[in-house]
């Protein structure tokens, strides 16, 4: 009976000898995971907002890259303008990832997640201070928490990209 096993291997695939070396492991945990998505999906997944920049990367979203077929999801009216911008596109993608993966560009209309809108700018102890002064008048209590929370807010300078206040007015910025 002729024995087909490994030297220093038992017949059940065990090493004798102890642990098994981490690479025997690897081709079996990873293969699930490439399955999904390959390592050049990832990697476009993960790098979109460096790869196309943070104006194209607000309005489109990588969904699946499949036998070099990228899946863009974007919203309304930006498919048209990303047709216009498609060889560029290509060319961005496929310098970011060192090889020629990608190779045509699929659009999928889909509505895109909200985006988180930012923290509020933190007042300037000069606001905090004019809030407190002009809600010194108040008894203490909640009314006068809320009046120098309110001052506080009307005082901090917003950033520069403001929307206008109703009723036509503009606001100092």
């Amino acid at each position: 009976m002729a024995d087909d096993t490994k030297t220093g291997m038992a017949s059940g695939g065990r090493h004798v000898y102890g642990p098994r070396p981490v690479g025997a492991l690897v081709p079996a945990l990873t293969r699930p995971a490439f399955r999904r998505r390959a390592p050049a999906a990832a990697q476009v997944m993960a790098d979109w907002a460096a790869i196309v920049g943070p104006a194209l990367a607000a309005v489109t979203t990588p969904r699946r890259l499949q036998s070099g077929i990228l899946t863009l999801a974007c919203a309304g009216p930006v498919a048209m303008e990303l047709q216009h911008l498609a060889d560029e596109l290509l060319a961005r993608i496929n310098r970011h990832l060192g090889s020629q993966t990608v190779t045509r560009l699929r659009f999928v209309q889909d509505a895109l997640p909200p985006t988180p809108k930012p923290a509020p700018p933190t007042p300037s102890p000069d606001a905090v201070a004019a809030a407190e002064k002009a809600a010194s008048s108040v008894p203490p209590g909640p009314l006068r928490d809320a009046l120098a929370a309110l001052g506080r807010a009307v005082l901090t300078p917003r950033s520069p990209r403001q929307p206008p206040v109703p009723g036509g007015r503009t606001r100092n910025i």
